[in-house]
């Protein structure tokens, strides 16, 4: 019995990835990084700390690595503070409405710097409807390990079989069956199919989750 809902809040709550890829491509050209697309693809989902760290690996970087994560974090304040308005995904509100009048426990679990993850539910409105927030950095690992679900889940006070993950990357629903979770990958613009088939159900709005949940 699904008992709280945990979401993952980029592509999953707002429409937000696009802006994250247009930051990071920034940060590799100002860094003279030559990140192909479908390497910059594997890093969806993950915290700043692990795409840095993969990336140092794999092009023996010279940099330090908390030079360029600090960097990565101050450019998204920057970005997502000037922005005029960050989208929210379609349907999204009325279903948090209806869960609220539920009293079903909601949470975000995200891989966003906490610094944005605030900032992004401020300025949308979203914030009101959770009662936990957490971040990788918060749980100490980053998706595809599931501690930041897991993290959520004893926040909430619920059994983690009893939470349902609504996600959207490969490395998020892999955290979520690693975390022993029913996970519905939500398919929006950005979304990979193709890395979507280890969840349980695929949607592609919120007014069909709303009729499965």
């Amino acid at each position: 019995m699904i008992k709280a809902i945990i979401f993952d809040m980029d592509g999953v709550l707002v429409d937000s990835e696009p802006f994250h890829v247009e930051i990071e491509k920034q940060q590799f050209e100002l860094n003279k990084l030559n990140i192909s697309d479908e390497e910059h693809h594997k890093y969806m989902g993950v915290a700043s700390e692990v795409m840095w760290q993969e990336i140092s690996k794999r092009h023996s970087l010279q940099h330090p690595i908390n030079e360029l994560i600090a960097q990565n974090r101050n450019e998204s304040i920057r970005y997502f503070s000037a922005l005029p308005e960050i989208p929210v995904m379609s349907g999204l509100a009325d279903l948090l409405e209806e869960l609220t009048r539920k009293n079903t426990p909601l949470a975000v679990a995200s891989s966003s710097f906490p610094e944005i993850i605030d900032l992004i539910l401020e300025k949308t409105g979203l914030k009101k409807f959770f009662s936990v927030i957490v971040s990788s950095q918060e749980a100490g690992k980053s998706k595809p390990e599931p501690d930041v679900f897991l993290l959520a889940a004893r926040k909430l006070g619920i059994p983690a079989e009893d939470c349902l993950v609504i996600e959207d990357s490969t490395n998020g629903i892999k955290a979520a069956r690693a975390a022993g979770m029913r996970c519905i990958a939500y398919q929006g613009s950005g979304a990979n199919p193709a890395g979507q088939k280890e969840a349980d159900a695929v949607v592609t709005s919120y007014e069909q989750l709303k009729m499965m949940i």
